[in-house]
């Protein structure tokens, strides 16, 4: 489910339903703006645009400030230069930690903790590989290193990393034109080009690390998908290439956010992801076009595709159900009302717009049609 910013803003809902309407249009000529709007509420887990609406006007002004102590004790790690206003939250905590904006002489800075990264990790290969990428001609935030040269430091028993601010629209919502996919394709294989070394595939993607009994039955099926099968050598690879880290940039190029998942996949493992994440209509259709332009991107400017087949789609699969039991597990320990309430519309969204295996066959057919 997509989750709104702590302040939200009406005018960034109505571009991210502008920018789905023209997915839409991909597969329905005559869907129309409401139909985008609909489909964007359902997305953040509401049934009608105006109960978004009136959620958007409730958390108006509800941002969190942070301690002015940690945020000059932030500044001053990172050498942004002394504060000029309050450090403020950006989003509810994630399963990793919590996004902010802090404002400084030197300009603006996104600040976030990475207390709960999988797997572990110092910070440091995530780094390089977050610089080789720009290095690369991936448009992204810089990371920036703190005074000793880390891209993590611990400060107010929190680990935190600090990037820069780019200025771009709201995040995108799938499905999302042609053009848009293309581009996804192009940086997929851009990055699997730079290929940067990885320890092996990551374990959340590659299996089950808890029970998913308490999930209906096809939901747990796609757990098969792809089980012993061989797969290419893994490179460290984003690993987190949704719609939800992507942004329009300046002159329409896309920016990619939340590198904090980067992990070694095989390149077709990422390339089927990318596949399910931004075509796969919320009704749980698939829009064809968008899948062969992602295709075609990543052909053209990688020149071959990785071996795409049903079971590439184990590490989507595997990793998504490895979310879902978790953010289960966390709906039932939720305690303040705004948590439960949360959790109430993010669970029942999950567990009805899960993909199938045939969904991911669908994918697969409409990308290599």
């Amino acid at each position: 489910m997509k989750t709104l910013p702590d302040n939200p803003h009406l005018d960034h809902l109505r571009r991210q339903a502008k920018d789905l309407l023209a997915g839409l249009r991909d597969s329905d000529p005559a869907a129309s703006l409401a139909d985008a709007q609909a489909s964007l509420a359902e997305q953040y887990g509401f049934r009608t645009w105006a109960e978004l609406k009136a959620e958007v006007d409730r958390l108006q002004g509800g941002a969190e400030t942070a301690d002015p102590t940690l945020a000059a004790q932030i500044a001053a790690r990172f050498e942004l230069g002394a504060p000029t206003g309050p450090m403020r939250s950006l989003s509810r905590p994630d399963e990793i930690g919590r996004r902010w904006l802090l404002e400084t002489v030197r300009g603006r800075w996104a600040a976030r903790t990475v207390d709960d990264v999988y797997p572990v990790t110092d910070g440091e290969h995530n780094t390089r590989f977050q610089e080789a990428a720009a290095r690369a001609d991936v448009h992204l935030p810089a990371p920036i290193r703190s005074r000793t040269g880390a891209g993590v430091e611990t400060i107010g028993g929190n680990r935190w990393r600090v990037y820069e601010w780019l200025r771009t629209g709201p995040p995108l919502a799938a499905p999302v034109s042609a053009a848009i996919t293309r581009q996804v394709g192009e940086i997929l294989a851009t990055l699997h080009a730079v290929r940067f070394p990885a320890d092996g595939i990551c374990p959340w993607n590659a299996r089950l690390l808890g029970p998913i009994e308490q999930l209906p039955g096809p939901v747990r099926e796609p757990a098969s998908i792809g089980d012993g099968a061989p797969a290419t050598e893994p490179v460290l690879c984003h690993n987190n290439l949704n719609p939800g880290n992507v942004r329009v940039g300046a002159g329409g190029r896309l920016v990619v956010t939340g590198w904090e998942h980067a992990s070694g996949l095989p390149p077709e493992w990422e390339l089927a992801a990318a596949l399910a994440s931004w075509t796969i209509n919320p009704n749980g259709g698939v829009n064809t076009t968008g899948a062969r332009a992602l295709i075609d991107g990543y052909r053209t400017r990688a020149g071959i595709l990785p071996p795409l087949s049903l079971n590439a789609f184990r590490g989507a699969a595997i990793g998504l159900l490895n979310y879902v039991t978790g953010q289960l597990q966390l709906a039932r320990t939720a305690t303040t009302l705004e948590d439960r309430r949360f959790a109430d519309r993010n669970t029942h969204h999950l567990l009805t717009h899960l993909p199938t295996r045939a969904t991911y066959e669908q994918v697969l057919a409409a990308a290599l049609e």
